[in-house]
């Protein structure tokens, strides 16, 4: 079999099942675990799969760069967008972090709204900028410009004071055994700061989140609140996060 085969082949399997396991590939085909491990790294290299212990699993086609991303999903996005607005209530301390998703929370909150957003992220800032009632907190630091956010030491440390009701988090992968992930380790550490600062862990959870793995883990699923997904999100997608006690919210279109 020509490696163009092999690869094609895995990511076919990837597609189908979800995963890859080197040691069961290796022997189906006839190969050595070590001719599966190289085209694994080359395929991850490629941003292709994300590579875990005996495999891989999919990579996150939210990975991608900012202006990329806002062409993914938007619909979808939109509509999960409205539903964790309509969770909002008056007088609350809201928690949205950066990301497409979550710039798209902040623009479907109701403009009669009263309450105070804290944000590391000034695209979420400009989103909110004609919402009267709402008083919006930046929280400074050095920008990670692939998402457009404050992390670092000053981020974390202006989280640290402040407690919110909800956090809306946005992610690039979901999944049943390796929870939330995100593709960089400074921002996979402030969302789990402001994890802790939150009463409630809303997930904004677009389905090709859903099952995708990325190289930095935020945390586990034990740690959330509740799933919001888009309302054609199919039920097998769905259900290794309901069977685990997870609030699931359907968003109508």
């Amino acid at each position: 079999m020509l490696t163009s085969e092999r690869k094609a082949l895995i990511l076919e399997t990837l597609g189908t099942t979800g995963r890859v396991v080197a040691k069961e590939l290796s022997l189906t085909l006839g190969l050595s675990e070590d001719t599966i491990r190289r085209d694994l790294r080359e395929l991850a290299a490629e941003g292709l799969l994300q590579r875990v212990h005996g495999g891989a699993l999919p990579a996150s086609k939210a990975l991608a760069d900012l202006p990329s991303r806002r062409n993914i999903s938007v619909e979808d996005k939109t509509a999960i967008a409205k539903a964790a607005a309509a969770m909002v209530r008056n007088d609350q301390i809201i928690f949205l972090d950066g990301g497409t998703s979550t710039v798209a929370v902040a623009r479907a909150l109701p403009m009669q709204l009263r309450a105070t957003v804290v944000t590391h992220s000034p695209d979420i800032v400009v989103a909110l900028s004609d919402h009267q009632g709402v008083e919006v907190e930046l929280v400074g630091g050095r920008i990670y410009k692939h998402s457009n956010v404050a992390v670092g030491s000053v981020a974390s440390e202006g989280i640290s004071h402040i407690r919110a009701d909800i956090f809306f988090m946005g992610v690039t992968g979901i999944h049943p055994d390796h929870g939330l992930t995100t593709g960089d380790r400074e921002e996979a550490a402030i969302k789990r700061a402001i994890s802790r600062q939150s009463a409630e862990t809303i997930v904004l959870a677009s389905k090709e989140k859903l099952g995708a793995v990325s190289a930095y883990d935020i945390i586990g699923l034990d740690q959330i609140d509740g799933l919001i997904v888009e309302k054609s999100c199919p039920n097998d997608l769905v259900e290794p996060y309901r069977s685990r006690g997870i609030s699931i919210t359907r968003a109508q279109a």
